[in-house]
């Protein structure tokens, strides 16, 4: 059934475009205590290891520059996916030493 009480429909949330819950305009502002969770994930990349760190806030700018700062620590590939990081290969001992050093706490 087709309606025009909604409008254009978001193709990644299927919200409508003024209510998006996708968009990257719904940046959060960077709290100031910040818990981050190191997990491990091997399931779905075929045999790959990778180090996700979550509970982070949803700020691409931050995000941005802070994946790109784990990365080069830990000489390995990464990227953002929504409000999760994901870094190449085992480093949760690594990360949890940069991350503490931030004054962030860690858990997992």
């Amino acid at each position: 059934m087709y309606s025009t009480l909604t409008g254009r429909t978001c193709s990644r949330c299927g919200w409508p475009e003024k209510d998006c819950r996708c968009s990257s305009n719904l940046d959060q502002p960077v709290p100031k205590r910040i818990v981050a969770r190191l997990r491990v994930e091997k399931a779905g990349r075929r045999g790959k290891t990778v180090t996700v760190i979550e509970g982070l806030p949803r700020n691409q700018e931050f995000l941005r520059r802070l994946v790109a700062e784990l990365k080069r620590a830990c000489g390995s590939g990464g990227t953002v996916r929504d409000d999760r990081i994901e870094i190449q290969g085992e480093h949760r001992d690594r990360l949890r030493q940069l991350l503490t050093g931030k004054g962030w706490q860690v858990k997992g």
